[in-house]
């Protein structure tokens, strides 16, 4: 034995029947088991007072007192929680175990009485009276005939439980003592500790074998009701196919008497639920042979069980009940106003779809996907399509969604598999005809268990979707009248496949004149609503809800715009419930009382036309900015510096605007090796800010050109638009919001790329008035435009 295995330290077993025991003993509380004299019995100790009174018997004469637990759920037992009856045994062997437990071989020895509990701790130690057994000093008939019977009755038992061994037969025969073979049998019997404890502690041996014998004729009942368990099994498993004819035969011989068994109900009710259903001919076929599975097959088997799932999943599926369209336009429109500000785009596509339904009612259902920032109303915009449409809204979020059967379903074969999300949502809803709304949709995640948005490729597709087969059902189920919307933050992640079969919609954020207009008409009344507040209780600007739009939030959508809206609601409310009284008014002067300093602040608005400054327009998740373009020059080796935290494409348009500047450096009066002897730094202010993207080389061409030339550049002129080594001006995205963004700042000018002009359809006709837009195709239109020469004459001829 190595090591590291467990150690066994083998005592010798005390011979003889004359062991000396003394009166004071270490004592050990055992549970659910009673011990009786010459029975061999293996204990597992683990409790500390357990394994020291044990470690205090192996110092002396391997001698411990076993008593055993009125409770066996007590861990730290007091004298009041044993029976003071129990053994004196001898430690036979011990063996350490791996989790710090001990394993103990016992042998108990005689009935002992325990008369005082000399000490409770560390371990119990007691002071014990040995049990005599009282024996018969003649066996009569009368014990003679107990002795037989119990031996006989005990064969029984055993030969019933297949336990009788030649040995166990051989010992029980030899016993003639009336005692001894009272412990022998009882230490045999499965009794109760209660029950057990009562014959350990009768001493007398003729009347313990009359205890014991009423427990033996209750065993043999029991043993002999076990077998017969047993037996009933085993042959009932051999006669599966006879009771099969049997039950058939029942059946129809309750049919005849009027009487339907519970299983043929349950048949009976599946039967006029398929009817009802109005299924397809090849899923009603399906319906029937599975339920004619169900038939032949035992009501409680596990079997029944999925087939009894699958045949509810089928019937309550909306085969063919549908809702039927509000084609009122006007009023569909009255809606479509009523719950959103403006996204006139997504309000016209609506309104067209009513008007193809009306004309041709079997028109496929179209699958749109709105694109736009967080909390610009997308998801609640589905919800009012919906209310317009008269339809019953289904909503799913597939954000973080990595298993394709959450789309598709899992198979039947898998243990508590079913259907996939879209089934899931139609059931729901209770129409084959809702509007489902497929949120984040930009957010599907693809890993080992499959791609989701493959599983996606099918339900979105109008061609293919009138036959999409959800793997748990397989059966084909008819999309095409469901009207399928997507939402998503971008479409980059969005594989092309799956874009490619969607109508894709555009949102952009709303203009800081729409935020207040919004506040005014939802955010504000929900806000005072939810807040338990009435109108006149707060009085609040326009001035102060812009002031709030513009230094309080910095977003597209209207989330954290709505949150500032609640937060005064708050304070107000609380002022309410202390006792102040109202109106109270919130003004630009007291609005930082309620929201704190404010959180945004602009980026200082530029004071006069100056050198190697431009002023540039870009696009974010929260709407249009303001860039300055700064452009430094200074002796040097020619090298570019970049700063201000820019992107890759950023980077290489400087080196765009570089190498076009060098090219058209004598047109513009600048030295021809100016880039060996000066060092050219563009910056970007706001440095903590990432920034990329193409659409500022125009602007940074016009600040390197005029910081180069020594040109100023006009304060009163914005621009964007991507450039190419020759000159040309290609167009760029966000028109909308970066021309809001230059009206923000005072700016009436903005210089666009021609090809954007078919974007400023977008832009509210009362804000296109304000800005005059000029479009460009060539830099040297930019520069003619943003540079102002004139200002600096002497400066040019001196260096022409």
């Amino acid at each position: 034995m190595s090591e590291h295995e467990e150690t066994l330290v083998i005592n010798e077993v005390l011979e003889g029947e004359n062991i000396e025991i003394p009166e004071e003993l270490p004592c050990l509380a055992v549970r659910d088991v009673v011990l009786f004299p010459s029975m061999v019995v293996p204990l597992y100790i683990g409790r500390e007072p357990s394994l020291a009174a044990v470690e205090e018997a192996l110092k002396s004469d391997r001698l411990i007192v076993i008593l055993t637990q009125k409770d066996p759920d007590v861990d730290e037992p007091t004298p009041e929680d044993v029976y003071h009856t129990g053994v004196v045994a001898v430690i036979m062997r011990t063996l350490k175990l791996s989790d710090d437990r001990l394993k103990v071989l016992v042998q108990a020895v005689a009935r002992a009485k325990v008369s005082e509990f000399v000490q409770t701790k560390p371990y119990f130690q007691v002071k014990i009276e040995l049990l005599r057994d009282e024996e018969p000093k003649k066996i009569d008939v009368e014990a003679e005939a107990l002795i037989r019977e119990i031996k006989e009755t005990t064969e029984k038992i055993f030969v019933l439980k297949n336990q009788l061994t030649p040995e166990l037969n051989t010992a029980l025969d030899s016993i003639e003592s009336p005692g001894r073979l009272a412990d022998f049998v009882a230490s045999h019997l499965r009794l109760k500790t209660n029950e057990a404890q009562e014959i350990l502690e009768i001493s007398d041996a003729l009347e313990r074998l009359r205890k014991l014998y009423h427990y033996l004729l209750r065993e043999l009942e029991v043993a002999t009701v076990q077998a017969k368990i047993q037996t009933q099994a085993q042959e009932e498993m051999s006669r599966t196919q006879r009771e099969y004819f049997l039950r058939e035969q029942l059946r129809a011989i309750k049919r005849e008497l009027g009487e339907v068994d519970e299983h043929s109900r349950e048949i009976e009710e599946f039967k006029a639920r398929i009817e009802k259903a109005r299924m397809p001919k090849e899923v009603e076929k399906e319906a029937l042979k599975q339920l004619r599975r169900l038939e032949m097959m035992h009501p409680d088997s596990a079997e029944a069980t999925i087939v009894r799932t699958y045949l509810e999943w089928l019937t309550e599926l909306p085969w063919r009940k549908q809702t039927k369209d509000k084609l009122d336009l006007k009023r569909a429109k009255e809606i479509l106003d009523e719950d959103h500000y403006n996204l006139e785009k997504v309000k016209d596509r609506i309104l067209e779809y009513l008007a193809v339904r009306k004309l041709n009612p079997k028109a496929k259902g179209p699958i749109l996907c709105f694109v736009g920032p967080p909390g610009v109303g997308k998801t609640s915009l589905g919800r009012s399509i919906a209310r317009a449409l008269g339809r019953k809204f289904v909503r799913i979020s597939l954000g973080g969604v990595r298993d394709e059967a959450e789309i598709r379903g899992h198979r039947r074969t898998y243990i508590g598999s079913m259907p996939g999300r879209i089934i899931q949502g139609l059931k729901q809803a209770g129409t084959n005809n809702p509007v489902f709304m497929i949120d984040e949709v930009d957010k599907l995640c693809a890993d080992f268990q499959g791609d989701p948005s493959a599983a996606l490729l099918e339900v979105l597709d109008p061609e293919q979707n009138t036959s999409f087969v959800d793997h748990y059902l397989g059966v084909p189920f008819d999309l095409s009248k469901v009207m399928f919307i997507c939402t998503a933050n971008m479409t980059d992640p969005i594989p092309p496949a799956l874009r490619d079969r969607m109508e894709i919609i555009y949102i952009s954020g709303y203009t800081a004149e729409e935020k207040l207009v919004i506040t005014k008409r939802y955010l504000l009344p929900r806000q005072l609503k939810e807040h338990g507040l009435k109108p006149e209780d707060i009085q609040i600007s326009d001035e102060t809800i812009l002031k709030i739009i513009n230094e309080y939030t910095e977003e597209a959508g209207l989330r954290e715009l709505e949150r500032k809206i609640a937060a005064i609601c708050r304070k107000i409310a609380r002022r309410l419930a202390e006792g102040d009284k109202g109106p109270f008014r919130v003004n630009r002067q007291n609005l930082h009382k309620y929201l704190g300093p404010p959180s945004y602040v602009s980026e200082l608005e530029q004071e006069k036309d100056e050198i190697g400054v431009a002023t540039g327009l870009a696009w974010t998740q929260a709407g249009g900015e303001v860039l300055y373009v700064e452009v430094l020059v200074m002796e040097g080796k020619g090298n570019l510096i970049l700063t201000g935290q820019l992107g890759e494409i950023m980077r290489e348009s400087a080196q765009a605007a570089l190498s076009y500047t060098r090219a058209k450096a004598k047109e513009w009066g600048i030295p021809k090796n100016f880039y060996e002897k000066y060092d050219v730094h563009i910056h970007l202010p706001a440095g903590a800010i990432p920034k990329d993207g193409p659409s500022a080389g125009v602007t940074i061409v016009t600040a390197m050109i005029s910081a180069l030339a020594e040109i100023p550049v006009s304060k009163d002129v914005a621009m964007t638009g991507e450039i190419t080594l020759r000159g040309k001006v290609l167009p760029v995205g966000g028109i909308k919001e970066k021309s809001l963004a230059a009206l923000r700042k005072g700016i009436r000018k903005v210089i666009i790329p021609e090809k954007n002009l078919k974007d400023l359809e977008e832009i509210p006709k009362h804000m296109r008035r304000k800005i005059e837009f000029i479009p460009v195709r060539h830099v040297d239109q930019v520069l003619e435009v943003a540079l102002l020469p004139e200002k600096c004459k002497k400066k040019r001829k001196k260096a022409s």
